[in-house]
């Protein structure tokens, strides 16, 4: 039997759902690559006006059907509520950080006063007002061609993008500035695969990484807690270190006049998501992402 392999047609999502095909082939499983359109693809209005789960829904759907046996999704897109029956395993993680990519190798604190920066996403957008309030930022939505395109044709002075991505589609290189996920918190679970199945779950299963597990549960629970979707102005990252997690959270006002952060430390990663969602609860994190 061969495995068919639900993904996106762009070229990082074929990518991305490429790596797991190649890693189930060497698990010993036949495996293949077919493409599921889904209402992001069709739609390039802000993500937020289109709805949680946009990217992932039609993939699901297409599981239901039995047109697919497995479907691979960039984890930050993924909404918190598991269906029944549904099993999901996180692959080895790729880096976190956000990526600046700017025109003439600027970085961040290089663009001019004024600089015309695009980003769709609210998270994105709250950090660098509180970052650098005089910047042009302009809504941004596409492929990662179409949105380095845009720097390359002097439309946009810059563009923010997941550096996993980059390096994914072997473009990590062309980033001018790769942030620490300290300065510019990315989002809960970025740079995570999650690969999901019902019927083939022995063979998606050679594939899980106790590490980004970890990352996984930790950082989404922030969400599912605050019950904020992934579109909402909240960035969360962790490092783990045998069993023990350091998981840090922030939320952030959408014109970058306020910022609450907290990190805790802890070993159960679904409860330190909890906690550390509480303690962004206690200080407005609710009022500030809403």
């Amino acid at each position: 039997m061969t495995l068919r392999i639900g993904t996106r047609g762009s070229k990082l999502a074929t990518t991305q759902a490429g790596h797991v095909r190649d890693a189930l082939i060497r698990a010993g499983y036949d495996a293949e690559l077919k493409i599921i359109t889904t209402p992001g693809d069709r739609n390039l209005s802000p993500v937020q006006k289109i709805g949680v789960g946009v990217f992932t829904q039609a993939l699901r759907e297409a599981m239901d059907r039995g047109e697919i046996d497995v479907a691979v999704h960039s984890c930050k897109d993924l909404p918190t509520g598991q269906p029944e029956g549904l099993t999901t395993i996180y692959p080895v993680r790729e880096t976190p950080c956000e990526a600046l990519i700017a025109r003439d190798g600027l970085t961040l604190d290089q663009l001019p006063e004024g600089a015309k920066v695009g980003t769709g996403a609210p998270r994105r957008i709250s950090q660098l007002r509180a970052l650098r309030p005089d910047l042009d930022i302009r809504p941004l939505r596409g492929n990662v061609d179409t949105r380095m395109g845009k720097v390359a044709s002097d439309e946009l002075d810059a563009v923010i993008l997941a550096h996993a991505g980059l390096t994914r589609i072997g473009r990590g290189d062309e980033a001018t500035q790769v942030f620490d996920p300290t300065y510019l918190m990315p989002a809960p679970a970025q740079g995570i695969l999650a690969v999901e199945s019902r019927t083939a779950v022995e063979a998606i299963s050679t594939l899980i990484d106790a590490s980004a597990t970890a990352s996984a549960h930790a950082e989404r629970a922030v969400l599912a807690t605050l019950q904020a979707g992934c579109t909402a102005p909240l960035a969360a990252y962790s490092t783990v270190d045998g069993s023990k997690i350091t998981l840090t959270a922030g939320a952030f006002a959408i014109d970058g006049s306020k910022q609450i952060v907290e990190t805790a430390t802890g070993t159960d990663p679904d409860e330190l998501g909890r906690q550390v969602a509480e303690k962004l609860r206690a200080r407005g994190a609710e009022e500030i992402i809403r």
